[in-house]
């Protein structure tokens, strides 16, 4: 990211002086792994990072790969970062299964669905809900898991973990 960023800036600046900005890329590229070498750009602890963030808010693990895969950030680096998330939830029994469920129930809470909709009309909105679920990435048997709960379903569980 801090690659683009730099390009961005020197293609800009090229343009207003009507210079090649390949002349520049060697010192994009000398000032990228300078930074590397320094410890001020580090793709795993941003990574995972992000994915905490992206996690509180409610993102399923395919659409937190895409979004790290977005800013740049190599494949192995996400699933690495997956695997770190996993080993730290491995106090339950599936680690992953947790988190997601945890992603989940964290989604339909911000975005009212399901449980935190009105009681009345829960019934009609099912279908748009799940959709919604299935649109942000969570498998169907775990969104109809979320949806059909109640809300203080999410709080029990967590409890008993």
């Amino acid at each position: 990211m801090l690659r683009r960023v730099l390009a961005r800036r020197v293609q800009r600046r090229c343009r207003s002086r009507e210079e090649d900005p390949a002349e520049h890329a060697g010192l994009i590229e000398e000032t990228v792994a300078r930074t590397q070498r320094a410890g001020l750009v580090d793709d795993a602890r941003f990574a995972a990072a992000r994915l905490r963030g992206l996690r509180r808010r409610g993102t399923s693990t395919r659409q937190a790969q895409a979004r790290l895969a977005a800013k740049g950030i190599d494949a192995g680096t996400i699933a690495a970062a997956l695997a770190d998330e996993e080993e730290e939830a491995t106090g339950t029994e599936d680690g992953a299964a947790e988190t997601e469920r945890k992603a989940a129930w964290a989604y339909a809470r911000r975005r009212r669905l399901g449980p935190y909709r009105l009681t009345e009309a829960r019934p009609l909105h099912r279908e748009r809900d799940l959709a919604a679920m299935a649109r942000a990435g969570f498998s169907y048997a775990l969104a109809k898991n979320v949806i059909e709960s109640e809300a203080d379903a999410d709080e029990t569980s967590s409890d008993e973990s």
